[in-house]
């Protein structure tokens, strides 16, 4: 399958160390199957800190999501397993790796979660409210996370795309 990544800088090699913390899944690399996505992340982030937007198109083989030598967890859908799990990752204190997955895949949260984490735990909404409000606005859209250097080495790096 390919996967894309929108970014302000080209992408030749990952660098999980450049990755930031408190991310839905976790600090590590994020990826998209959709490259409008990609690409609509790509200039935002050009627009937010400056440079060229690019978005860098990796190959990976489905097969390993089954391979039993990496940690795999998978969401198919909105959940409140998967709003924990957000929950965990997003509100962190220390900005250090939080669970022992290589690869994480599920819905993207949408883009106020750090206001709905404050809502959640001020009182204001309860929990089924809170997995309401973190859908993502433009419908369910997946993203792929690698955040090992295992995982990470499992990427085929094919160069600058624009589909």
């Amino acid at each position: 399958m390919f996967l894309y990544h929108g970014s302000n800088v080209e992408i030749k090699k990952v660098d999980l160390n450049l990755s930031k913390p408190n991310k839905d899944f976790g600090r590590g690399f994020y990826l998209s199957d959709n490259f409008e996505q990609a690409s609509e992340m790509a200039s935002f982030k050009a627009e937010l800190l400056g440079g060229a937007p690019f978005v860098t198109k990796f190959y990976f083989d489905e097969k390993r999501f089954s391979d039993k030598t990496l940690n795999v967890l998978r969401f198919s859908e909105y959940s409140k397993e998967w709003a924990e799990f957000v929950f965990k990752n997003r509100s962190q204190e220390n900005q250090l790796f939080t669970h022992e997955y290589d690869i994480v895949t599920g819905p993207i949260a949408n883009d106020r979660v750090g206001v709905q984490i404050r809502r959640l735990m001020e009182g204001d909404i309860d929990f089924d409210t809170f997995i309401e409000k973190l859908k993502f606005m433009k419908g369910v859209t997946f993203q792929f996370f690698f955040g090992t250097q295992k995982a990470v080495d499992l990427l085929e790096n094919k160069g600058l795309c624009d589909e």
